[in-house]
């Protein structure tokens, strides 16, 4: 079973259970005939396959079959175990279990080469548990309870049904229908200041695509409803000298600066326009110049002057 193709024919089926030939043959973009054949091969090679015909007939995999571990290369092994060590952070001892059992079966050991760490420096604890708490959710299909502090500051409970994680920009985020809105969310799980698992479970659930979204003419509420990040996307210039460049570089991607002739850092991106951006933005204090758009840059003269005029006594 040298051919790849093989492979993945094995690892589809492990995945669905049972699929038909024409399936497979569309997937692969190959004949029913070729996939018969190969089907053929993966038996001699002693994987339990077998077809079933009639109407509900197709192409399964006994149940309790296991792939041996020599059909990983040592480059899969180490990648898998990779993966694994890099979900282990929240400190679950399944985690923890099932790497130990991976390593003695490839033989390979679980050396901590790297180390992944989500949770925000002083409050690991708290982070990790959200993480954990989430994750279980999420896989189970049961509810979850949670009063959320949006970008305006404002406390709401809600009863949410976690689809999926997502780590971005240094954030993570959770995909969830929402209860009390009857509509999909994406929550910010730094916001979340109480959770509790509930009993009750729900049938998996699909997060809408932008594509699928912008197909039913809903991409805008979409956008606009998510809980994490509200606001429009806004293309902005910013300006900031060179020795502000430590940070610069840090936070914004590095084919979105321009080095000027005289060391200033010019920096185009786009960004949701939200109480948070306000805040970002003033964090910079005299070191950030915004020249476009005009009215952000009037909008931080204007947060600016009301900190001014607070603690200026």
């Amino acid at each position: 079973m040298k051919d790849s193709r093989l492979f993945k024919i094995v690892y589809y089926i492990l995945d669905k259970k049972h699929v038909t030939a024409p399936e497979l043959a569309e997937k692969f973009e190959v004949s029913v005939r070729t996939i018969y054949r190969d089907i053929d091969v993966i038996s001699s090679a002693g994987i339990p396959i077998y077809v079933t015909t009639g109407r509900n007939g197709g192409i399964e995999i006994l149940d309790d079959y296991v792939l041996e571990q020599s059909f990983f290369s040592d480059k899969e092994k180490k990648d898998i175990l990779s993966a694994l060590q890099s979900v282990s952070v929240v400190n679950s001892s399944y985690e923890r279990e099932m790497l130990t059992k991976l390593s003695a079966l490839f033989q390979i050991p679980s050396d901590d080469w790297f180390e992944v760490d989500f949770s925000r420096w002083g409050n690991a604890s708290q982070d990790n548990t959200t993480f954990e708490l989430l994750k279980n959710a999420v896989i189970s299909h049961k509810a979850v309870s949670i009063l959320y502090v949006n970008s305006n500051g404002e406390k709401s409970r809600r009863k949410i049904y976690p689809i999926k994680m997502m780590f971005k920009s240094k954030e993570w985020y959770l995909k969830a229908y929402c209860v009390e809105k009857s509509d999909f969310r994406i929550f910010k799980c730094n916001r979340m200041v109480r959770l509790e698992l509930l009993d009750e479970e729900f049938a998996p659930l699909h997060y809408p695509d932008e594509e699928e979204t912008r197909q039913s003419g809903e991409c805008q509420q979409h956008t606009s409803n998510a809980e994490g990040w509200p606001g429009r996307l806004t293309p902005m210039v910013l300006r900031f000298p060179k020795e502000c460049a430590y940070r610069v570089y840090d936070e914004f991607e590095a084919d979105s600066i321009k080095e000027q002739d005289n060391g200033d850092l010019l920096v185009s991106v786009t960004m949701r326009e939200d109480q948070w951006l306000i805040g970002y933005l003033l964090s910079f204090g005299t070191q950030v110049t915004i020249l476009e758009p005009v009215h952000l840059k009037e909008a931080i003269a204007r947060h600016a002057k009301l900190i001014y005029e607070k603690n200026k006594e």
